[in-house]
């Protein structure tokens, strides 16, 4: 074999290999014995948005703004050739210069060469930046679904667990499981989507169709916050459910009245006062005893840290309601 035919042959087989690293999609730098670098492929110079001839012959730690110069990883590459080591997946989180915050794997290995005696070390660059933003994001998510279930079947539970079954039919304690059910359920479905929701929306959306026609609403735009969505509309949905079984929504011409306002208080702080009544219905005669809606009202209020006031008038239940106005 002519020496110019030897020389053909190995240019022929540098071009090849030279084709082959320029195919991967994965950033790939090879350093010399001296750790600069003697090539890179496209997706390296893409990657990092460098020129070729700004990098070869450069010091690996040098390029950029020396944000390879990480004494672990400048100790682990030194070890690839004397200690026939590997580097795999040493993660380098850093802010680079022109593609801005990054994470990337890095794996460094002796490049093969047939005479098993090369001196070069081959880089490759794995961006892993995306990944473990949708791995946070996954978590995030799986994180906060197992919180809302928790929270919904203890939900649930108190709410099996507390209604009163006496003089009740499997059939009547059914329809009203569900219907509390349902209303907790649609105030979850709206707190999970919105931040804050409107207050006359959410009234009227825990009163439901059968007081739908027959409420009537007087108060400024208030927001009210998505930690205290559920709350607030089991709390109305309680007073709708009573005014149905018993008060004015039991007969035909009766209707309910809500008002409410903003009133200030000590060191500049607000409360929500609102005054539910009804009017239209039949005659009211006070409970002989407390009951599940009665407990629930006046619970959810302690919870919220503000305060009810029953006033079973015989002309129509009236419900005076104070909570910490909290600001959307």
């Amino acid at each position: 074999m002519m020496l110019e035919d030897l020389y053909r042959l190995l240019r022929s087989g540098h071009v090849q290999a030279q084709g082959v690293v320029d195919t991967m999609t994965q950033p790939i730098v090879v350093l010399d014995q001296s750790l600069c670098v003697s090539t890179a492929n496209n997706a390296f110079l893409k990657t990092f948005k460098v020129e070729r001839d700004d990098i070869l012959g450069e010091s690996f730690f040098d390029l950029g703004n020396g944000q390879w110069d990480i004494e672990a990883l400048r100790q682990l590459i030194a070890a690839v050739i004397p200690k026939a080591a590997a580097v795999i997946g040493y993660e380098v989180a850093h802010n680079f210069p022109s593609i801005g915050q990054r994470t990337f794997l890095v794996d460094a290995r002796r490049l093969v060469h047939p005479d098993d005696n090369s001196t070069s070390i081959l880089v490759l660059f794995d961006d892993v930046t995306e990944r473990q933003r949708h791995d946070a994001e996954k978590d995030f998510i799986i994180s906060e679904t197992r919180h809302r279930m928790k929270n919904l079947f203890a939900v649930i539970r108190s709410l099996a667990m507390r209604m009163d079954a006496d003089s009740l039919t499997g059939v009547d304690y059914r329809d009203r499981f569900l219907a509390r059910l349902d209303v907790t359920l649609n105030a979850q479905e709206i707190a999970a989507i919105n931040e804050a929701t409107d207050f006359a929306t959410l009234l009227r959306q825990s009163i439901g169709e059968p007081g739908k026609n027959r409420l009537y609403c007087k108060g400024p735009s208030l927001q009210v916050l998505a930690s205290e969505i559920v709350p607030v509309s089991m709390m109305f949905h309680e007073l709708a459910t009573n005014a149905l079984k018993y008060g004015a929504l039991s007969v035909p011409g009766g209707s309910l009245h809500v008002a409410w306002s903003l009133e200030d208080g000590p060191q500049s702080r607000q409360s929500l006062v609102c005054q539910w009544r009804e009017t239209g219905g039949p005659v009211v005669v006070p409970p002989t005893r407390r009951g599940y809606g009665t407990e629930l009202i006046e619970g959810t209020c302690r919870h919220l840290s503000g305060t009810v006031e029953l006033n079973f008038d015989p002309e129509g239940l009236t419900a005076t309601i104070k909570l910490p106005w909290k600001r959307s």
